[in-house]
């Protein structure tokens, strides 16, 4: 277990103070989670709130251009749909289309009343979305009269929600921050892929604000554009995870049929599992990071957020994409379509790696024991003692350039930023509206430095340690993949440029998700999705929010 009090030393900027909760578990996982997750950077209690409701956003902003669309649309609407609409996957619901029980408009309306009646100013308000798509319902009225020769893509007509760190055209993307409320863009890269496919972006989800790369001191799910994220399993008393946070939110809630969140290390995986959500950390290079608010070129990328496994292929299938505008997309000739055409194979004779330290978590050993099941073999394996040396640098000198970029070509120009200097310099005209928890690392970000032949040897360093850390048990074992825990190995996955995906695997004592992660070689998605749909259907551990239905 040294490794890991290692790597706590390592990356002391990023500890964070442990939740009730996490002060009941064993010390191990405890470590492990803090150490693993960029989006535990906080030292805040994730109870300690200074702020819940935005300053900057209210109901009726958000609304104003939608009412009237949705005004003929009433509860005994919304009450008729239920049935045929919550937690169904993306197949079902495309079914009910075709028999004409639904159509993409009623989804499309039905998805918008639910936000606004539960999503803010109310007893069960989760504040998960910033924004919505003005457009969306008479999008989704001509999604309703198209004819096709040839089944579309199975995405056609999905209302899907957008992490406010990806550009897309109709709504500011504010990546949480009052210096972007003004950032009309075009689309990114990936919400191209996704319209070409017919996707629906229904709106912007909440987020931590810039991705968690910015505070240093506040709760996960906190931004000052959104206000504070809750979690519906338990709001104030269970983590939302982040950085995305309001796409896992958003989406267990059944505010949309998919969300799409970023990662740098763990802002997927996070509140994918904390919101008993399945979500995927694709290949570095799979999907597309070009017109997305960028933290760190070398370890970003996006990736969908959904119910179930099924869907969550389906959503990759429709993002990933060569992109000649994104130096590490990767050529689509290494990599192939059809994620969601899972073939019958099963699990047997498949060989995964557990982690001994993650064994004392119950939930863990049950899921192994779900695996074991179905045939698969579970190989026991001692953690390396790996260090990750000058993580948080390589993010650091990344957005010192990354950022800049992004604003010289992908943002609005009229906001005059050029770099992060210029965004601290406009948070601190008005600090407490803009920045009531400070801007710890948007500070150590200005202040790092480094030479290119430096910063070259540490993102090697990097890479080589991330990979080693999984390549030598898969290859002396002969694994297919390894096993964790939410994201207590996210930042190995990251520096890697690993693929990871979590699924739902049940809840603690006090409620709170917990998800089993996958993790496997480069490329290796096709193979994560196929073993995290048998293991899903054999365990079905996903409960719904039980004051959300």
């Amino acid at each position: 277990m040294r490794y890991l009090s290692l790597f706590l030393l390592v990356l002391c900027l990023i500890s964070c103070k442990p939740s009730e909760e996490k002060k009941s578990q064993d010390n191990t996982t405890n470590k492990s989670e803090a150490s693993d997750e960029l989006s535990a950077i906080s030292t805040k209690d994730f109870r300690e709130f200074k702020i819940l409701d935005s300053k900057h956003l209210t109901k009726s902003n958000i609304w104003k251009n939608l009412e009237t669309q949705l005004s003929a649309f009433t509860e005994e609407n919304y009450n008729a749909l239920k049935p045929l609409v919550l937690d169904q996957d993306i197949p079902t619901l495309q079914q009910h289309i075709t028999e004409g029980k639904l159509s993409y408009e009623s989804l499309t309306k039905f998805y918008l009343y639910r936000i606004r009646k539960y999503d803010r100013e109310n007893s069960l308000s989760l504040n998960s979305v910033i924004a919505v798509n003005p457009d969306v319902i008479n999008q989704a009225k001509q999604a309703d009269l198209s004819n096709f020769e040839v089944a579309p893509h199975p995405i056609f007509g999905m209302p899907i929600l957008l992490k406010d760190n990806i550009n897309a055209s109709n709504m500011p993307t504010t990546a949480g921050a009052v210096a972007l409320k003004d950032n009309t863009t075009d689309d990114a890269f990936i919400v191209s892929q996704l319209r070409k496919s017919g996707a629906l972006i229904l709106g912007k989800a909440n987020l931590s604000e810039w991705a968690y790369f910015f505070c240093g001191d506040c709760p996960s799910g906190y931004s000052a554009i959104g206000g504070q994220t809750l979690n519906p399993y338990g709001r104030k008393t269970i983590d939302t995870g982040g950085s995305s946070s309001g796409s896992g939110v958003s989406v267990t809630a059944n505010f949309c049929a998919a969300a799409i969140g970023s990662e740098t290390s763990g802002s997927i995986l996070s509140p994918a599992s904390q919101n008993s959500t399945v979500g995927l950390k694709p290949t570095i290079g799979l999907v597309s990071r070009s017109g997305i608010v960028p933290i760190s070129s070398t370890l970003d990328t996006a990736g969908p957020i959904t119910k179930n496994v099924i869907d969550n292929a389906i959503v990759l299938d429709a993002l990933f994409g060569f992109d000649t505008t994104d130096a590490k997309s990767i050529n689509p000739e290494k990599s192939s379509g059809y994620y969601y055409k899972f073939d019958d194979s099963n699990l047997k004779g498949k060989r995964f790696g557990a982690l001994k330290p993650l064994l004392e978590d119950s939930l863990y050993v049950r899921a192994l024991a779900d695996l074991k099941s179905k045939g698969a073999v579970i190989v026991e394996i001692e953690p390396q003692e790996i260090p990750l040396p000058g993580f948080i640098r390589v993010l650091n000198l990344d957005m010192q350039k990354d950022l800049p970029s992004y604003f010289n070509s992908y943002a609005n120009k009229e906001l005059g930023f050029k770099t992060v200097d210029d965004v601290m310099v406009f948070n601190k005209k008005d600090s407490l509206n803009t920045m009531p928890y400070g801007q710890r690392l948007f500070k150590g970000v200005i202040e790092d430095s480094s030479t290119e032949e430096a910063f070259k040897k540490i993102k090697n360093t990097l890479k080589t340690n991330g990979k080693q850390f999984f390549d030598a048990p898969m290859e002396v074992h002969n694994l297919d993949a390894i096993l964790s825990i939410n994201n207590y190995h996210a930042s190995f996955a990251a520096v890697a440029e690993y693929p990871a995906l979590t699924v739902p695997m049940g809840y603690t004592e006090n409620g709170s998700p917990k998800g089993l992660t996958f993790i496997g070689k480069s490329l290796s998605e096709k193979q994560l999705l196929a073993y995290a749909f048998n293991y899903e259907q054999a365990s079905k551990r996903r409960v719904s929010p039980k004051k959300y239905n």
